[in-house]
């Protein structure tokens, strides 16, 4: 393959990979955003603190939808650090996102339901790039090439011969009459 070619195969992988992370980014924002406007009004918890629990519901729910969707063919062993990882960075999203909506409302003392939405969801915006990177980087790592190709051959050859062995089990079976 050209050198060309395997720029536009990597680039059509990319952005696949941040639509992916993109549909799943959005249903966390829309988790997000009920759980805090439903928390902020049936509630007397203070934004900031109605923010975290929001955000920690969407933490959730993201981590579902980014294993099992967007990076399902990343490697899967070591789940623990996977998982460490993921609330690390996680922590350090919910830091940036909160941030923001916290200088918006004590900083500047806007507090209005429109306003803290509006803080809120530029907060999100400012964390998902931060999130988009780290969780790529260093959560949901890919398979190095030669590890890929290993599994796949792997596969194959366990497959060939379960159909040999299945294959020679038919024959055995058989009675000439």
């Amino acid at each position: 393959m050209s050198e060309r070619g395997a720029l536009r195969v990597q680039l059509d992988q990319l952005i696949r990979e941040i639509a992916k992370f993109g549909a799943v980014g959005g249903i966390g924002t829309l988790v997000n955003l009920v759980v805090f406007n439903l928390v902020r009004h049936t509630t007397d918890i203070p934004v900031v603190r109605a923010s975290i629990l929001a955000t920690a519901v969407a933490i959730c729910c993201n981590y579902v939808g980014f294993r099992y969707f967007t990076y399902r063919d990343r490697d899967k062993s070591g789940r623990t650090k996977e998982m460490t990882l993921f609330l690390l960075f996680s922590l350090v999203g919910l830091v940036i996102e909160n941030g923001v909506l916290y200088a918006a409302t004590y900083g500047f003392g806007w507090d209005s339901q429109l306003q803290s939405n509006v803080f809120k969801f530029l907060g999100i915006g400012i964390a998902t790039l931060f999130r988009f990177w780290s969780y790529r980087t260093w959560v949901f790592r890919a398979l190095p090439a030669r590890e890929a190709v290993a599994d796949a051959e792997s596969f194959l050859e366990a497959s060939s011969e379960s159909d040999e062995t299945a294959g020679t089990a038919a024959k055995g079976s058989q009675r000439v009459i």
